[in-house]
Formats: C-alpha cells, structure tokens, sequence
C-alpha cells in the first residue's frame, strides 16, 4: 500500500514571511522580552552561571570568539525580537551546557581517557545524500550516533541525570513543534525530529567556532574569523565531548551489569568538514571518510533555499538577494576546499560516493562503506536499515522547487564558477 505524497511547492514567501496566527501572536508577544535582552558577552557568562550554579568555562580564549559572535548578531544579522530572543536562548544554552562539560571533566577525568576509535565521517554538502545516508548506517545499532535532542544538551543538568524519561527529550520536542510552525515546509528539505540523527557541527557551537552560527544568522564577520582560524582546536574540544558521551553510554553498560563494555563506534556527519579535511584527518587521525558529491549548481539551489527559508526563525524580512550571494559563494567555498584538501585523507580508509550511484541502490553503496570502514555488514544491519526506509520513505513530506533566479543567481555563471568541482569529481 503506497500514500500519495503531497505536490511539489514553490516558496513565494522568503522575503515576506506568512505565519499562522497562532505563531504572529507569539512572536508579537516577546518584544517586551526582547526590549530587556543584552547580546552581550558579561551577561549572558553572569546568567549561564546563575542558572548552573557553576563558574569554570574553561579555556578563556572562547570569550573573543563569542564577544565577535554577539556583536555580529547586533550589528550585521538584522534580528527581529523573536530573533534576539532565541539567539539569547541559545547562545545561553551552549554557555551552560560548556559549564557542565568542564564540571563533568573535572569530577571524572579518566573521560579523557575513553577510545574514540575508527569513527565514520560523511562528509559533503547538504542536497548530496548525506542525510539519508547518515540516517542509513545510524540504523545500524552497532555504532553511535548523535540524536539531535542529545546535541542540544550533551551534558543534561546533575538533577536530572538517570531521571526516565530524560527531561532533555521534552525540551527537544518543544523546540522541533516551534520548528514545524514557524517553517511548515522545512521538513521537505530537512526534517527535524528529537531523534533525528544530527550534526556534530551543533556540538563545536560550545566551542563556539562552528558553521552553525552562520545558517542561523547573516553574520560574515563570523565567517571571516572562523576561516582565518586554524580549526584544529575545536576539532580537539569536539572529540572531547564525543569522549563524554561514550563515557555515559560506558557509566549506562555498566549500570545495567554488562562486564567490560566497550564504546561503540561513531558515525558523524557534517558539511563543514568539506572545507577543514586536514583538520579532521589530524584529529581524528583512524577515521573512515565517505565523500559525498553530487552536480554542484543544483546543490547551490538546494543550500541557497533551505538557508533562506530558515532565516524566517530570526529575521523579519530576509533579504533572498543576500542571502543569495552569501552562500552562493560559501557553497563555492566548501567546494573548493574539498577538491584542494581531498587528497590528504588515507586512500585505504576513504571513499567517494555521487549522489546518481548512491540514489540507483543505497543500500548496495552502504556496503561499500562498510567494506572501506571494515565494519561488518551482517543481515541484521540490512534488516536494520530496510526497516528504517520503510518507517522514511525519501519525500514523503513532498519537495521544494528551486529556482536560483528566486535569489538573484545565474545557473550558467554558477556552472562555470564550479566546473572546477564537477570536473574533478565527475558530477558535471
């Protein structure tokens, strides 16, 4: 028995957003709250500390990047009330869950000391399959991956820890029905679930220097510092938290009676890794590398529309030329720094998936993965999975139409700026 799936939609709101209702009146109702607000560094530290009861951030050298960010988001982002109030909300969430990292490492330093062994990277631009198939090989219940309600709150406050259901959960789906009725068409480009498997890039936000910032807000005085920096650092503080979590899962194991658990292994995905391949290859120096790829001008479109759609959560009226040209040239970014740095990964431990192969028989190309990662695919893993796309189906939710005109682009100049790409990876 198959469902219709609903029409394709073209978006004809990007600069004048239409709310229902019920989200106008909830969104009028916060500029009191947003006239008290200060994006400001002093603060939001002051507030993050009141809330957790602790006082130790770390390493001192996060308060220029957040100082940058906060100014960026006053300056250059154009928030709307609602906007200031979730980036506060959000910016103060990063500051305590890093409160309750470095208070978990103090208590328990042998973290530190947890494997982190062999981990799976997927890396590639959003639109090129990455999603599915990080949801694909996620299915497998012999590795690990990272729940999007656990990305929010890697660390959940010390009253709530052991506590069934986990407190985190109904936070999470608070925020996802927000999604859902702010940007109803969102989930035709990316869904968004509390158990969706999410992307890492939401943990190096606590570290503040992360690609997250800058597809939830116009800010390219972030992006210029971010791609100044050598990354290697946060890489460093992303590893550490990825060491936390499998020590929870360790502490779980051994709570329930299990003798000598072993953590399991991980698999991670990310966009932002297109451009930081040296990075990750040095800090993750064991890992598996799938590299995705697929014909760049429509990724361009896919990446341009669902960047803009979203900027309704925060702005008022957001300018589709803008955001256009940003990331149109962000795409270009990313892609050049796939095709400059894709040799430094190890042959023996990477493989490049095109988007055409993968989608003419995914579960064929998971087992190509495998055999790269030397992960045991067993007729459970197939069934894992099968079971997965049965409960998913690929466009259930209905597509988007793109059109790079919506956003002031030219699809010939767009193709010859990245012949560079298709050329290389043969996805012209």
């Amino acid at each position: 028995m198959t469902t219709a799936r609903p029409a394709p939609v073209h978006i004809d709101d990007y600069a004048q957003p239409r709310f229902s209702p019920e989200v106008a009146a909830i969104r009028e109702s916060v500029i009191p709250l947003a006239a008290e607000l200060r994006l400001e560094t002093g603060p939001l530290l002051a507030a993050a500390g009141a809330a957790t009861g602790l006082d130790d951030f770390g390493a001192p050298d996060f308060e220029r990047r957040l100082d940058l960010l906060l100014r960026a988001l006053r300056e250059q982002a154009g928030l709307s009330p609602f906007g200031v109030v979730s980036n506060h909300t959000f910016i103060l969430g990063l500051l305590e869950s890093r409160l309750r990292i470095e208070d978990l490492l103090r208590r328990h330093p042998e973290i530190e000391q947890v494997p982190l062994e062999r981990p799976i990277f997927i890396v590639g631009l959003p639109r090129t399959g990455t999603t599915h198939l990080h949801n694909l090989i996620s299915a497998d219940p012999t590795l690990r991956s990272l729940p999007y309600w656990e990305s929010l709150e890697p660390v959940p406050p010390a009253s709530e820890r052991g506590c069934l259901p986990d407190p985190r959960r109904a936070r999470t789906q608070l925020a996802v029905d927000w999604i859902d009725a702010v940007m109803p068409l969102f989930k035709r480009m990316h869904e968004m679930t509390v158990d969706h498997v999410h992307e890492e890039i939401q943990l190096l936000a606590i570290d503040f220097s992360s690609m997250l910032f800058e597809s939830t807000a116009y800010v390219p005085a972030v992006r210029d510092d971010y791609q100044a920096r050598d990354q290697t650092p946060h890489y460093r503080y992303l590893r550490r938290i990825l060491q936390i979590l499998s020590w929870f899962d360790l502490e779980q194991e051994r709570a329930a009676g299990r003798v000598a658990p072993e953590p399991r292994r991980w698999v991670l995905k990310s966009p932002q890794h297109s451009e930081q391949l040296p990075v990750l290859a040095r800090v993750f120096p064991d890992a598996t590398f799938v590299v995705t790829h697929r014909e760049p001008v429509a990724v361009t479109a896919s990446v341009v529309s669902m960047i803009t759609y979203g900027a309704r959560m925060s702005v008022e009226h957001p300018d589709p030329m803008l955001y256009g040209r940003y990331w149109a040239a962000r795409v270009e970014d990313l892609l050049r720094g796939c095709a400059r740095d894709r040799d430094v990964l190890p042959a023996a431990r990477t493989i490049d998936v095109r988007f055409d192969d993968y989608m003419r028989d995914d579960i064929a190309m998971v087992e190509r993965v495998y055999e790269v990662a030397g992960q045991p695919f067993t007729e459970a893993t197939r069934a894992a999975m099968q079971s997965f796309m049965a409960k998913h189906p690929r466009g259930r939710h209905g597509t988007i139409i793109q059109s790079l005109a919506d956003f002031g682009l030219d699809p010939a100049e767009r193709r010859r700026a990245l012949a560079f790409y298709a050329e290389r990876f043969g996805v012209g």
